[in-house]
């Protein structure tokens, strides 16, 4: 059960105990589909229909519209992610809500309340092929670890130096998702493809030289792979590979004989 049922619960049996008044708990439920600020509406439903609260894409908005939507985000739901914001966008979000934070490498801010799911399961493994892909890989991490999953780095095993790779199959193998970021030429998905069992979540990155073209080189490789068992997000959408990895592995803890 996602943390904002446990808050419509909660609020409900106040509402029976007499605890809450129902004109009170009307007031409360009134911003439930959404919020309207004039120049955003707020999803404050979508916790209850998929899981995580609505996620703030940050790049072109400005500081005080991030404010804003951060604010009002809080005080309804129990986690927050901003992404593709700066640390001058951080330090106007902490200082309405003091328990802010900022992840520099991912560029984003997460806000966790005591209700939200710990990072606690396992089973997501993010694979690297440069030092240069960690900003996006990092945003991925950072997305299934606020919706309550581990996740197992391993860094810079692109496939110019194949050895380092094989190193880390053990590991690999233990996953029961593996998102794989990588740019250049976009190799990398489909090798780990080819080792392991389990879904490939393969994110192409605008790193590289001219003729990677800003990620779409990356991109085509990671749609042509023949490998089976890959999937393929946007360049640079490290967000959608958390997601998905999270669901996937929400899916593998569901099927696990000690699930309740």
């Amino acid at each position: 059960m996602a943390a904002n049922d446990h808050r419509v619960l909660r609020m409900l049996a106040q509402v029976q105990e007499g605890v809450l008044s129902p004109s009170d708990a009307l007031e409360q439920l009134r911003y439930l589909p959404y919020e309207d600020l004039g120049f955003a509406k707020i999803d404050h439903h979508r916790g209850f229909r998929q899981g995580l609260p609505e996620v703030v894409f940050g790049m072109g908005k400005s500081v005080e519209q991030v404010v804003t939507i951060v604010e009002r985000l809080a005080a309804r739901s129990d986690r927050v992610l901003v992404t593709r914001v700066g640390e001058d966008c951080f330090a106007a979000v902490k200082a309405v809500v003091p328990d802010a934070r900022y992840h520099p490498v991912a560029r984003a801010i997460t806000v966790c309340g005591s209700e939200a799911p710990s990072s606690g399961k396992e089973g997501i493994v993010l694979v690297t092929a440069g030092t240069a892909d960690m900003p996006v890989a990092e945003e991925a991490a950072v997305t299934a670890e606020l919706m309550g999953h581990a996740v197992a780095r391993i860094e810079d095993v692109g496939i110019a130096g194949i050895h380092r790779l094989l190193d880390v199959i053990p590991a690999m193998r233990r996953a029961n998702v593996i998102v794989v970021v990588a740019g250049m030429e976009g190799a990398l998905p489909s090798v780990v493809g080819g080792l392991v069992d389990v879904p490939i979540v393969a994110v192409p990155t605008s790193v590289g030289y001219g003729a990677s073209f800003q990620g779409l080189a990356p991109l085509l490789t990671m749609l042509n792979s023949c490998a089976p068992g890959v999937s393929v997000v946007n360049i640079d959408n490290g967000f959608g590979a958390g997601y998905l990895a999270a669901l996937i592995n929400d899916l593998a803890w569901k099927d696990r004989p000690d699930a309740e």
